[in-house]
């Protein structure tokens, strides 16, 4: 089972973001008050369930955190959308996908490098 964590403040980023240097790192951006992402933390959450312990999956709520929210964008340059899911690999983002495009196949298929790395410059 994938280890999980939830992050509410810069220093737990900054953690997350060394621990990218080591091992694959999914960071979940999730809107409490929204439907849309329940539906996605539900896949994210069977994601956990059935990879191992060689990814780490942290959650940001996005309302509750939002500072640090704010700062995942910045510092990864990637538009802050919710929810929203970014494979992290020494500091970078690798791939990311939201809203329906949450799910735990895309999750999997990601972790075994199946999918495309993302333009962020698209």
């Amino acid at each position: 089972m994938a280890v999980f964590k939830e992050i509410t403040c810069s220093q737990e980023l900054g953690q997350i973001m060394d621990e990218s240097c080591g091992r694959q790192v999914i960071i979940f951006k999730h809107s409490t008050s929204c439907p849309i992402s329940s539906r996605a933390w539900q896949e994210v959450q069977n994601f956990i369930k059935e990879s191992s312990d060689e990814v780490s999956v942290c959650m940001i709520k996005v309302i509750e955190s939002r500072p640090v929210s704010s700062q995942v964008t910045e510092e990864l340059g990637v538009k802050h959308q919710s929810p929203q899911v970014l494979f992290v690999r020494d500091r970078q983002v690798l791939w990311h996908a939201s809203h329906q495009e949450v799910t735990q196949a895309k999750l999997m298929k990601t972790l075994a490098g199946e999918t495309l790395p993302v333009n962020l410059m698209d």
